[in-house]
């Protein structure tokens, strides 16, 4: 009998067969390694009492010139401030282009005395979809119903439905007890909707395979048909080149329209008439046929200029429809926040009614346009603040601002140097653009040392201050590596990691490929049609870098991988490690800077967030908002504790004898503990297989549990390999992990 001694490397190697991934580990799930020694994770717990309503898809920290600290969590419907331990909404306004308030004005109001449901019907059209935000202000109800003023005004709502484009149902604060239908009279009021951000995740298809080819926009503009349609070529009206609708307003120059299950295409408009029209378009005609298909009078008629995936062949087509998205950074005090292919908000941190007041294109107390055309552009794919000559950059923009039909994905514009609002190009300013070449759209960027990182699909370029006249210069830096979701890279102490379609990289002067030992495992099972769902974050107290991603038949993220770039020395495949508990899962991070530890968000689909209170909210899901290294558990909004379970899983070790590793079985008698630290209990699990090729199973006296106070550990363990697991199941239980020693011997060839 001999004392039989493993020392693990660091890191998970899933590269390899349990059996060749020898001196590693092969599964991981909530450990981390730390001076060369595994251990289970710091616990994390809510900040808030509050849970947020909606899926977060950014965070960035920033103090003011007072010294205050503040986050700006960006969601799917909701832009919000994190500030002493509480949370503030100054998600902005619908509005135009100009920057005047997008409102509609209330002319009646039906409530039902059997649910809290009514109908608001408007002058205009309002534009609004199912699921949009909004507010009522200044209602004034109607004389012959019980509700009263008060309980309108000051309210969150989501639109429940819309049955015309001059309709639409609220779930209200308080219910008709009237008897009876009830049709008040006259009322009146201002309904503010809130700017739409987009879907809380990414779809993906072929063809028509989601949705309506590739699903809507967001609050597309809707209106209706001033007459039927026949299944011909023809318009409405007796005329064969036009279709009126009731209005045109907010209808792009030309684009294509929506009405039902067909697509038209029109040149121009004319009054309220789409001018030289394509009937049937893009395959959506009459089968066999280049006619229309019909539709009565009043028909709803939805701009789809914008939708994804319109004029692609259709059988061969892919239609992505991205998730709503947010670029957060801050000029200074104020926070500058871009809506995914929207427009761009600014926050002044240095007003006095700075909590109550909404992120707008026209923030008080900050710089202003200085003439009509030269404020920000209104369709960007992303933005960030330079970090020393502070110009605020659009990328994938505009070519004409104020133009969203003229945004182009590879397009970048920058302001002038300390002016965010002002971007015509002249000889006395700063301002300027470029358009990249490699790729189809720009998917990312960052602050990296020396250089502003731009990625698009396929390739990484570098963005640098170079002075006049050119103000930035551009250099192609990596090709093939392209980024695969705007969250998806990182840069810590001058290195930039990123996560592409095909496997991980590095910058650091030079674009490296990252040799990844759970390459495949997460590949094979990673759903990158959903890659703008990827977040990346540091946490710089472990030198790790990490990567929440969904997998395949997965709605949102499910699990995580972490590269340690300060432990891999030279460890084939460098250290990795992997995790799949679902409460360890996160939308978000933010590392610890501004506060001591990292913030994170956690999103549950199937649970309501209480923050905003909105007034019949559906189907929001919930983002819990945790700080973490912090305990050794999960502590929840309520105060209960959820127990935070850990695993490591060794590679199948055999014994080895002059004949050869493996030639003989083994037989374990005991094993020593050699646990750095321990609180609580540990359950170790001993499993042996015969060969390489059969399931590896735990042995009968397995599990043990081991304590501080545990010595030594008697066991009866034969086979040809053998397997170490170590796992804690109970609250408080925290661990690290040393060598391992067993008393083995071999004991025959089968």
């Amino acid at each position: 009998m001999s004392l039989f001694e493993l020392q693990f490397n660091p890191g998970v190697d899933k590269q390899t067969t349990p059996v060749g991934a020898i001196n590693r580990w092969i599964n991981s799930d909530n450990v981390r390694f730390r001076y060369g020694l595994p251990e289970k994770v710091g616990g994390w717990q809510s900040l808030l009492t509050d849970t947020i309503c909606g899926v977060a898809r950014q965070q960035h920290a920033f103090v003011d010139l007072q010294g205050n600290r503040y986050v700006a969590i960006g969601t799917d419907k909701f832009l919000l401030i994190y500030f002493e331990g509480q949370l503030h909404d100054i998600t902005p306004f619908k509005s135009n282009n100009a920057g005047a308030l997008t409102t509609f004005t209330i002319n009646s109001i039906v409530t039902n005395n059997s649910n809290k449901n009514a109908t608001f019907t408007t002058t205009t059209n309002h534009g609004l979809s199912v699921g949009d935000m909004l507010t009522l202000t200044s209602v004034t109800a109607a004389t012959n119903s019980s509700t009263t003023a008060a309980g309108y005004d000051g309210f969150l709502y989501q639109v429940q439905s819309v049955p015309t484009p001059t309709t639409f149902i609220l779930t209200l604060t308080q219910q008709e007890t009237n008897a009876g239908a009830v049709i008040p009279g006259s009322a009146s009021g201002t309904v503010n909707p809130y700017d739409i951000v987009g879907p809380a995740n990414q779809t993906y298809g072929y063809g028509f395979g989601v949705g309506n080819f590739g699903g809507t926009v967001s609050s597309a503009l809707l209106n209706d048909l001033d007459g039927a349609l026949a299944a011909n070529t023809a318009g409405n009206n007796g005329s064969a080149t036009q279709i009126r609708l009731t209005s045109t307003t907010g209808f792009p120059a030309s684009g294509t329209i929506a009405v039902g299950n067909e697509l038209i295409t029109y040149a121009s408009i004319a009054v309220n008439e789409l001018v030289g029209i394509t009937r049937g378009a893009f395959g959506t005609a009459t089968t066999g046929t280049s006619n229309g298909q019909v539709h009565n009078d009043g028909a709803i008629v939805t701009n789809a200029t914008d939708f994804s995936g319109w004029g692609e062949a259709v059988e061969a087509s892919t239609v992505t429809l991205e998730p709503g998205l947010w670029s957060l950074s801050n000029f200074g005090q104020v926070l500058v926040a871009t809506i995914a292919n929207g427009k761009t908000f600014t926050w002044n941190a240095g007003i006095s009614a700075r909590l109550s007041t909404h992120a707008s294109t026209t923030t008080s107390g900050f710089e202003t346009a200085i003439a009509t055309g030269v404020g920000n552009p209104t369709a960007s794919r992303l933005t960030l603040i330079s970090p020393t000559t502070r110009h605020l950059i659009h990328f994938g923009t505009e070519t004409d601002i104020g133009d969203t039909s003229t945004q182009d994905n590879m397009f970048i514009r920058f302001s002038d140097q300390e002016g965010i609002n002002r971007y015509t190009i002249e000889a006395t300013n700063t301002a300027g653009s470029q358009r990249l070449q490699d790729g189809t759209k720009i998917i990312g960027s960052i602050v990296a040392k020396e250089n502003i990182l731009v990625w698009t699909d396929n390739a990484l370029y570098t963005m640098k201050f170079v002075g006049a006249p050119f103000t930035f210069g551009f250099e192609q830096v990596g090709t093939n590596c392209g980024l695969i979701g705007k969250n998806a890279a990182i840069e810590i102490d001058g290195v930039a990691y990123w996560m592409s379609n095909n496997g991980f990289f590095a910058f650091d002067g030079t674009s490296n490929s990252l040799s990844c030992s759970v390459e495949d495992f997460v590949y094979d099972d990673f759903d990158t049609t959903k890659g703008q769902q990827v977040y990346a974050g540091i946490n710089n107290l472990y030198t790790e870098v990490v990567w929440y991603y969904p997998t395949q038949g997965s709605t949102f993220n499910n699990r995580y991988v972490v590269h340690n770039y300060g432990e891999g020395g030279d460890i084939p495949m460098g250290n990795w490690y992997t995790g799949v508990n679902s409460n360890a899962i996160r939308t978000t991070w933010l590392d610890s800077l501004i506060y001591p530890r990292p913030y994170a968000t956690a999103f549950n689909s199937t649970s309501t967030g209480t923050f905003p209170a909105i007034q019949g909210s559906t189907g929001l899901g919930q983002t819990v908002y945790f700080e973490h290294e912090t305990g050794t558990d999960q502590v929840n909004p309520n105060g209960t504790t959820t127990i935070l379970t850990s695993l490591l899983e060794s590679y199948n070790f055999a014994i080895n004898t002059q004949e050869g590793t493996g030639e003989f079985m083994l037989a374990m008698r005991r094993f020593l503990p050699d646990f750095k630290t321990i609180s609580g209990s540990i359950d170790v699990t001993v499993a042996v297989s015969d060969y390489p090729q059969t399931t590896i199973s735990a042995t009968d006296l397995s599990p043990f549990v081991i304590t501080s106070a545990t010595t030594k550990v008697d066991t009866r363990a034969r086979g040809r390999y053998a397997s170490i697991k170590i796992e804690n199941k109970n609250s408080g239980d925290s661990w690290r992990f040393g060598t391992f020693r067993a008393d083995v011997q071999p004991d025959g060839r089968r």
